[in-house]
């Protein structure tokens, strides 16, 4: 992206509207209700031909102390140190205030460039907010209407000639997941070397879990500073945010997301809103770390968001937070490991790293778990070692025989990487039992050192398109062979 622009303003002048129409897509919560947005949110915004990022931010309050509008009113003013550009917003039906005064007086200091952005002026309504906003000394206000999208291309000519003043940034991609692997490629080793993470592509996590179990906390601690919105209340975090850092020398982006809770329990619009933008941080990301409270782990809820993220087709990772607090270290650990197994079989192998958000200890293991999972996500195994493998494993414990026909496995090879995906050509493919699927996938788990990662396993049969299909086995003579066989013809 060409440069950064926060929206900065008092609470509900439709900071987050702007920003979700910038983006293109509702990313940021919106509402009537005043202070919805209470962490800084990034986004990829898309203004004609101009590609740039927004950063959404919390209504900036008059308050200093630590109260939870006191953290807000922090971070909004490190987005604006942060920033490229700040567009300030007020309303323009409501009118210049004296707390308006007071921000731009801030914003004057902190930064070199701020536009002065006019909310809510559609019609005679906003002309006196926007005449008022000369007093406030930004040069000439510009009208906007983020709810209906006027002003638009007045913002555009704004910023369009910052464009070649900033250096060109990398921008910020979904990752790659479900990535195709050719025939060539079945047969080679795997460079090592294809997806390590790198400052133009990092390292994609996602950290989700119920709320209050110290995920912002715990994300702080790893970026070494207060990015993220903490505190001792239960789902302060509503929307999915995402920092770029470089963590013990591996480059990542990372995602702090809202707590999910029960269904039962989400009663509130906003909260309801907050696991839908979690779910979706889930979507970007290529490793999940599952945060547990080291208190009350593995409950119903927990369950649900390991078996949504390993459903996503994400490598997987369990953490569980706050052991500085743990007396009994080696009888909890062995208690957590057992219900692991028990509890997740869909994610057997998958590291449980125990870890302190307060204390930073365990961050280090946590990080050598990602990297590891995130390398067997990207695992490409050939074709050959896959059927010897294969040859092994129906040795050891033949196929079913449905109605008293063996089902033939003929070859198996690899079709798809992040996660890895294999298909098995074999005969009557409809018939093949679920526990010898199981007995396949963690055998692969297994023999291949896979553990935390999903693995797609089809079976395939004989007639339907196939990679390595041998041509001679399909001449005339053969068919007509086969015709008679099985026709009597």
């Amino acid at each position: 992206m060409s440069f950064t622009l926060a929206i900065v303003g008092r609470p509900n002048v439709g900071k987050s509207t702007l920003f979700n129409r910038l983006v293109g897509r509702k990313l940021a919560l919106v509402d009537d209700q005043p202070g919805v947005t209470r962490d800084l949110r990034e986004g990829d915004a898309k203004l004609f031909d101009l590609r740039f990022t927004v950063i959404d931010t919390a209504g900036l309050e008059e308050v200093t102390d630590d109260s939870l509008q006191g953290r807000m009113r922090r971070l909004t003013e490190r987005a604006v140190d942060m920033a490229d550009v700040c567009l300030f917003l007020i309303d323009g039906r409501v009118g210049v205030t004296p707390s308006d005064e007071t921000f731009a007086d801030i914003l004057r200091k902190k930064s070199a460039r701020v536009i002065l952005g006019v909310n809510k002026a559609e019609g005679k309504a906003g002309d006196a907010g926007a005449l008022e906003g000369w007093s406030l000394g930004l040069g000439e206000p510009l009208r906007l209407s983020a709810e209906h999208g006027e002003g638009m291309d007045d913002l555009y000519t704004l910023l369009k000639p910052l464009e070649g003043e900033f250096a060109e940034r990398e921008a910020e991609n979904t990752p790659l997941t479900e990535v195709d692997v050719s025939e060539e490629e079945a047969e080679l080793e795997q460079d090592a070397d294809a997806f390590r993470p790198t400052e133009k592509k990092p390292l994609q996590i996602a950290v989700i879990g119920r709320p209050n179990a110290g995920k912002s906390t715990l994300i702080n601690k790893i970026l070494g500073y207060d990015r993220l919105l903490t505190g001792p209340e239960a789902g302060i975090t509503r929307d999915a945010i995402s920092v770029k850092t470089n963590w013990l020398g591996t480059p990542i982006k990372i995602f702090d997301t809202a707590g999910m809770r029960k269904k039962a329990r989400i009663n509130e619009k906003l909260e309801k809103l907050s696991v839908s933008d979690g779910i979706r941080a889930v979507r970007f990301a290529e490793v999940i770390v599952v945060l547990l409270d080291v208190d009350i782990p593995f409950e119903v809820q927990d369950l649900r968001i390991a078996d949504f993220a390993e459903t996503e087709g994400r490598a997987v990772v369990i953490a569980v937070n706050k052991w500085d607090l743990e007396d009994e270290k080696q009888e909890k650990l062995a208690e957590l490991k057992e219900m692991f197994e028990r509890l997740l079989p869909q994610l057997r192998g998958a590291p449980l790293i125990t870890v302190s958000g307060k204390t930073g200890r365990g961050l280090d293991r946590l990080h050598d778990a990602i990297l590891k999972v995130h390398e067997t996500w990207n695992k490409r195994i050939p074709t050959a070692r896959l059927n010897t493998w294969l040859g092994a494993m129906t040795e050891a414990h033949p196929p079913p025989a449905p109605q008293g026909r063996r089902i033939k496995l003929r070859y198996m090879t690899q079709v798809k990487q992040r996660p890895p995906g294999f298909i098995v050509m074999c005969s009557h493919p409809d018939d093949m039992a679920d526990s010898y699927r199981r007995y396949l996938v963690n055998g692969l788990r297994e023999h291949f050192d896979m553990p935390g990662v999903p693995i797609r396993l089809t079976f395939r049969g004989q007639g339907e398109k196939n990679p390595f299909r041998n041509p001679k086995f399909h001449t005339p003579s053969r068919l007509r062979k086969h015709k008679e066989k099985n026709t009597g013809e």
